[in-house]
């Protein structure tokens, strides 16, 4: 065989080896493969997203907001931001920082005067320093061989004490230095959700409060009572790094919260507020509390609760006009009279003798606001009664009727209505918001012999503000009695998911000739009686006044309060009013104290509807009564 040949022969052979052993490679690729795609293809899938996915990061959904009933915010979510630099930035130069430091120190002391500009400059030039320590604690660790890692507090120094708003945060990006890409400038700005009141503390305690949290949602208020609703659905997203730069992917899009249309008028809440502070300041009361409803509709249109801090100003503090649960006084006789009215116990013009003004039983003394003066006063009818608001009256009255059953005077307190428990919404604890009202065969509450003349006049019993409103607003409203309310509609995604219509807790307290004639006493009363001073020139008012002691200690200590209920205009009625002071100094006067301040939103409230100044109605004598 030629030298040619041979070499053929051998290339041949060399090449069959080459192209085995290739093939030999392939399969052992391919059976590589199927075994990692397929066998343990699952393992190495996760494995893979774990190194580019990070999954299950909640979407927090944008909380609703809380309007008034024509669409005035009320409360609503906004961001702020939380303002940091950050030193390790690439692209930050120290020659650069210490150029623009002063310019940039000034512009934010003129922005946030809470710190000077050399305040500023200490802080920005701080964190920088910090930065050259860590880099030389780095390299003098790396010389020693040292692998224990230095903490970078420089990369996360806050600049701004206070969070931000968007526009804010747009202003300080054109700041000399921060006008720069964030890699350079350092210009950290961390979002978070707020809750924000446009009107300051108007309703603030009706409308509530969240935690800072927002994620730990509402504290009090309607923002907690319907929290659920506002809170909206959490979505889901996780971070892919895609090409190299880490992105958010939303795997389950967050739902927004509802939204709630409450029945607040803002310029009526305002009006009620600003009545009532007026005369907490003038009369240095402990608390006190203002609501004012619709009659037909039992919407809220202004509900104040003022406490006094410690700093001696007044603010929003506790739901005074649910919580507050003392003994009434004499805006009670109203539910007695109805009560005795409608048995047939006595007529409006049925007298009892009142002599002087004190009236033993029991070896309990009954006292009229007059006993001092030694003045004798014959008889007095119930009409009369109601007028000057007598003790005396109303005790022999329910005595006459219901001393050998006092059971059957409870049941008409029941019959109206006023023992019904409900719900409200606002979020309450314990008693709150609910009447305690004893009942003979109750063994919890003790019934003695004189309870039944004591709670005609307002004391034995507990209501609290709301429940007052409400049944004089059903006096007002033909003898419907009606829940006030002050959430009026649910909306999600724009659309009224429910829309609220008023509870009729008693389609009928009483007889109709019964209500009649309690409504021409409460004229009476503003007319010829105890609220006098009520009386307006702007329209006519129906009202009763009311005066309790305090119970401090099984006992009755010196202070008051003071409150009336009543509505206006008394002859075609469109709001209910009830005013309530605790503990107000001087001369408790439920009609010269809380009675003014009803006069004052009754007033106001009234010109507001008929788009007239004071000054216009005192010449128009179409206006006069």
């Amino acid at each position: 065989m030629s030298k040619q040949k041979k070499r053929k022969v051998i290339l041949a052979r060399y090449g069959l080896i080459v192209t085995g052993l290739l093939m030999f490679a392939v399969m052992i690729v391919f059976s590589a493969g199927k075994i990692v795609f397929t066998l343990e293809g699952k393992k190495w899938r996760e494995v893979g997203e774990k190194e580019t996915v990070i999954r299950d990061r909640v979407i927090l959904p944008k909380r609703g907001n809380i309007y008034t009933y024509d669409g005035k915010l009320l409360a609503t979510t906004e961001p702020l931001y939380s303002i940091y630099m950050d030193f390790w930035a690439d692209g930050m130069v120290k020659d650069t920082l210490v150029k623009y430091v002063d310019d940039l120190s000034k512009e934010l002391a003129r922005k946030f005067p809470d710190r000077s500009a050399l305040q500023y400059k200490n802080v920005i030039m701080n964190g920088w320093n910090m930065r050259e320590k860590e880099e030389h604690q780095i390299r003098d660790n790396e010389a020693r061989g040292i692998e224990k890692r230095v903490s970078l507090r420089s990369r996360y120094v806050k600049i701004l004490r206070n969070d931000i708003s968007y526009v804010d945060l747009k202003e300080i990006r054109t700041f000399p230095f921060w006008n720069q890409r964030s890699n350079r400038s350092g210009l950290i700005a961390e979002e978070r959700n707020a809750r924000k009141k446009p009107f300051g503390n108007l309703a603030n305690r009706t409308v509530g409060s969240v935690y800072k949290d927002l994620d730990k949602g509402g504290a009090s208020g309607l923002e907690l009572k319907y929290d659920s609703l506002l809170r909206g659905v959490p979505g889901v997203k996780f971070r892919q790094k895609i090409q190299g730069k880490w992105m958010d992917v939303v795997e389950t899009p967050a739902k927004e919260g509802w939204d709630i249309v409450t029945t607040i008028d803002a310029e009526i809440q305002d009006i009620t507020e600003r009545a009532l502070r007026e005369k907490l300041i003038e009369t240095e009361a402990e608390s006190g509390t203002a609501i004012i409803m619709e009659v037909k509709s039992g919407e809220i249109k202004g509900i104040v609760n003022l406490d006094r801090m410690s700093n001696g100003n007044y603010a929003e503090g506790n739901p005074n006009a649910f919580s507050y649960m003392n003994e009434p006084g004499s805006t009670f006789k109203t539910i007695s009279v109805m009560v005795a009215l409608d048995d047939g116990v006595v007529t409006p013009t049925d007298s009892f003798h009142v002599g002087n003004g004190l009236y033993q039983y029991n070896r309990r003394w009954v006292r009229d606001h007059y006993w001092r003066r030694g003045q004798d006063r014959g008889y007095m009818t119930i009409k009369e009664g109601m007028e000057v608001s007598s003790n005396i009256v109303m005790s022999k009255m329910v005595l006459k009727g219901y001393e050998e059953n006092p059971t059957k005077f409870v049941e008409g307190i029941d019959r109206i209505g006023l023992r019904k428990q409900l719900s409200w919404d606002v979020p309450l604890s314990g008693i709150e918001g609910t009447s305690s009202i004893r009942f003979p065969d109750d063994k919890d509450n003790y019934w003695s012999r004189t309870t039944l003349p004591w709670m005609s006049f307002g004391y034995e019993s507990q209501l609290p503000p709301i429940y007052m409103l409400m049944f004089y607003n059903g006096i007002a409203n033909g003898g419907k009695m009606i829940k006030p309310f002050i959430a009026k509609q649910f909306v999600n995604d724009g659309k009224i998911v429910k829309e609220v219509q008023a509870e009729v807790v008693n389609p009928k307290m009483s007889k109709e000739s019964t209500r009649e004639q309690i409504h021409e006493m409460l004229r009476g009363v503003v007319e010829n009686g105890t609220a006098r001073v009520v009386a307006s020139d702007y329209f006519d008012v129906a009202g009763k006044t009311g005066t309790a002691q305090i119970a401090a200690g099984g006992s009755y200590a010196n202070n008051y309060f003071v409150s009336f209920c009543g509505y206006f205009p008394a002859e075609e009625p469109m709001y209910t009013i009830y005013v309530g002071l605790r503990k107000p100094k001087g001369v408790p006067s439920g009609g010269g104290m809380a009675g003014m301040v009803f006069k004052n939103i009754a007033e106001q409230t009234y010109l507001r509807k008929v788009h007239l100044t004071v000054e216009d109605c005192k010449v128009d004598s179409t206006l006069q009564k």
